[in-house]
């Protein structure tokens, strides 16, 4: 009976190594998934990203033109404004200068009422 105890004692002891080797090969096959599943998590995370800068960088560009646009026909109008302040300033400047001058030389004081 020593012998056949002996027998199905051996017997598992090996089914319980298997049974781990299977065990083993089950932990090992579930941390590759969750690896593989964080890889491809990060890549659609990268890609959705990628996708929505793009997004971002052509409303940007669609909408950031308007107000080049509206920079330039300020900076248009301002020039326009200034040229003519210049000829103004240009053609009676000296009329003015005189003015102030004889206003400052000439002061007829008048006491008040």
């Amino acid at each position: 009976m020593s012998a056949q105890n002996s027998a199905g004692i051996q017997t598992l002891l090996d089914a319980e190594r298997e049974a781990q080797k299977i065990v083993q090969q089950a932990r090992e096959y579930r941390t590759k998934r969750v690896k593989d599943a964080r890889s491809e998590a990060q890549k659609e995370i990268d890609d959705y990203k990628k996708g929505k800068d793009s997004e971002f960088k052509k409303f940007e560009s669609e909408h950031s033109s308007g107000n080049k646009k509206a920079e330039e026909d300020a900076s248009k109008d301002t020039d326009a404004k200034v040229k003519e302040i210049q000829q103004i300033g240009s053609k009676s400047g000296s009329k003015v200068v005189d003015q102030l001058i004889t206003a400052v030389t000439d002061a007829k004081p008048e006491p008040p009422r």
